[in-house]
């Protein structure tokens, strides 16, 4: 008798840290870049009531389950088109820019694109909304030029020819700095940090995408889908109220054999 009390307080548990994620879910509904996250759940451990331990029979008694972790899909989401020169979106699954915290030197990874152009000493970088630095593909902070008013000029009146470029400018500018993307082996065991960010397990190390997907003038949206995102908030509602109906049940005839035996 006592186990059901024990399983039924269990099962609303368990749908009370399901509902947490779904409404941090709906919360992030209109933060880019957002990915949507999911409650993994184990049952605990089950026994045969008239058997032994490896018997399997139709009378087995389970412990309950728990939520044993939250896994985030980084898929491809829907983009918006913006006027803003420092906006990218990523056109790839499992890809993420990297960033660095110039205060104390924290790398971490993110794919929403919203970055701006940021005044430092050395000049002009490419920042994130929290100043996190973006980093290129050899790892360092990638400047941001400020756009030439005068040569934006120029380029407006009909006489003005662009400079040619001979083969060397081109391997040089293969060569230079540049919006790199980064993915993992494994990225379902990244740790989010907040902020849209994730951070890796240690020895877990990125490895540079080679051909990186990403669309200029333009942001990815959120994840999260409000349809199936509700849907499964009325499921966690159900089993929460069948969960808590278990536990009055288990009340209820408790308090009816304490009865008999008085």
């Amino acid at each position: 008798m006592y186990q059901s009390f024990y399983t039924g307080a269990l099962g609303a548990g368990g749908c009370m840290a399901k509902m947490s994620v779904i409404a941090n879910n709906l919360a992030n509904i209109n933060n880019d870049g957002y990915k949507p996250k999911n409650a993994a759940f184990s049952d605990l451990l089950n026994y045969n009531l008239n058997d032994s331990e490896e018997a399997v029979t139709e009378l087995m008694s389970g412990n309950g389950v728990r939520m044993q972790r939250t896994y985030t899909g980084f898929d491809v989401a829907a983009m918006a088109a913006t006027n803003s020169d420092c906006d990218f979106a990523i056109a790839q699954e499992n890809a993420f820019f990297m960033v660095q915290d110039p205060a104390t030197g924290q790398i971490t990874y993110t794919r929403s694109g919203s970055f701006h152009r940021g005044e430092r000493e050395e000049g002009y970088y490419l920042t994130t909304a929290t100043g996190k630095l973006v980093l290129d593909q050899n790892g360092e902070p990638l400047q941001a030029e400020v756009p030439d008013i005068e040569k934006l000029r120029a380029s407006m009146e009909e006489d003005y020819e662009p400079e040619e470029e001979d083969e060397e400018d081109e391997e040089e500018d293969e060569d230079a700095p540049r919006l790199a993307l980064y993915t993992f082996a494994n990225p379902s065991r990244l740790m989010s940090v907040g902020d849209n960010e994730y951070a890796p397990p240690e020895g877990m190390e990125p490895i540079l995408v080679e051909n990186p997907k990403i669309v200029s003038h333009a942001l990815e949206r959120s994840g999260t889908d409000l349809s199936k995102e509700m849907v499964k908030l009325i499921e966690c509602q159900r089993a929460y109220s069948f969960a808590l109906k278990m536990v009055t049940t288990s009340d209820e005839v408790e308090s009816t054999i304490n009865t008999l035996r008085g």
